[in-house]
């Protein structure tokens, strides 16, 4: 009984925190304030395909030149920075908004990726990485494994 008991009081103190600190939550939570907005991580989808591998990345918003994509050793990084400043002004105020967005992503690369053939291309929002593949890698193995 006093799990259930102290099941029903942990229940109830968020609820009594999130009322009290609801003027400030977009603030400092994930529901979309400021802060989530600088922390939020692109969608990334990986593919394998017959002669080469994809890496699809949504960055809305982004230019090709706010891109870095940097390999270390099997490390392919891809990181970006952007920065804008907005400043509307009129006779009586002025109000000027900066926002900063930025975020890093690492892969570690499966063996049988050409690293000098890597291409990368941005369009709609939409950062695109094609990772050919070796002509061992492309070559499909299969193999019949024999239960002892």
């Amino acid at each position: 009984m006093a799990t259930k008991e102290l099941m029903r009081r942990g229940e109830m103190f968020p609820s009594i925190f999130q009322d009290f600190f609801k003027p400030w939550d977009k603030w400092f939570d994930t529901d979309g304030g400021p802060l989530s907005r600088m922390m939020t991580m692109p969608a990334v989808n990986i593919m394998e395909k017959p002669d080469h591998f994809e890496i699809s990345l949504a960055a809305p918003g982004m230019k090709k030149e706010d891109f870095n994509i940097d390999m270390e050793g099997n490390m392919l990084t891809i990181s970006a920075e952007k920065e804008e400043q907005k400043e509307n002004s009129d006779t009586r105020h002025t109000r000027r908004e900066f926002n900063f967005t930025s975020f890093s992503r690492s892969f570690t690369l499966p063996e049988g990726v050409l690293k000098d053939k890597i291409d990368a291309s941005y369009e709609n929002g939409l950062l695109r990485l094609i990772l050919p593949k070796t002509d061992e890698a492309r070559r499909p193995t299969s193999k019949r494994i024999t239960v002892k």
